[in-house]
């Protein structure tokens, strides 16, 4: 079964800034949430004379969720925010971003960006895209990321690969530009998000659903 976002309902109420804001601050601290409560954790065990022989434990688990916190920021910053002014962005180095996201995903990440370079919009819709497809991927698969300059637009295909591969309907309603509805708004306003700056810089976002394979797609002016 195919399903492909509808142009934007007029009837649609528009999101106000402020709402915005405040889902998008919301998701971001979901996402931090997870790996700072397991520093705390960690520090708790050590700071535990009961639990002297967990020690190795308390340390791993520090390690390894200091590390998943680092990678989400320094892709949140990119993918979410302004990262500093900078308008042009290294694929390479998008890659990293979307690389260190992957690590703590059940999915693979096979990245075939072939523009070296891109601006704002293109490096925003290719990591949001990225990270979408490996949602959509619960018990792994492969997330391929491609990218090709077609005259005076980028083209971006993110194909996501793998038994039980699925889209949730408020995805597709944030792709549309339209509201929740009974979903949450957590994986909303990402999709949300995606729509409306992919919007203001004069493209479009498309998705498409079949039996296992998701297809994520926008076109962009270069």
């Amino acid at each position: 079964m195919t399903e492909t976002p509808a142009p934007p309902n007029p009837e649609t109420p528009a999101i106000r800034p402020a709402e915005l804001a405040a889902y998008l601050a919301a998701r971001m601290c979901h996402d931090f949430i997870s790996p700072a409560s397991a520093i705390v954790s960690g520090l708790d065990l050590l700071e535990d004379p009961t639990a002297q022989d967990m020690r190795d434990d308390a340390m791993s688990l520090i390690s390894a969720s200091a590390r998943k916190l680092a990678d989400l920021l320094s892709f949140t910053r990119v993918a979410f925010g302004a990262s500093a002014s900078a308008e042009t962005f290294d694929a390479r180095e998008l890659e990293k971003l979307a690389q260190g996201v992957f690590a703590h995903m059940r999915a693979e990440l096979d990245w075939q960006v072939e523009t070296p370079a891109v601006n704002k919009p293109v490096a925003r819709t290719l990591l949001n895209l990225a990270q979408m497809a490996g949602a959509a991927l619960p018990t792994g698969g492969v997330a391929r990321v491609r990218a090709v300059e077609e005259g005076a637009s980028v083209a971006v295909a993110v194909e996501a690969v793998g038994p039980r591969a699925r889209l949730r309907p408020e995805v597709l309603a944030g792709l549309r530009g339209e509201g929740a509805g009974d979903g949450l708004h957590g994986h909303w306003v990402q999709a949300r998000y995606v729509h409306l700056f992919v919007e203001d810089a004069g493209g479009r976002v498309f998705a498409d659903v079949s039996e296992e394979k998701v297809t994520l797609a926008a076109t962009i002016p270069a």
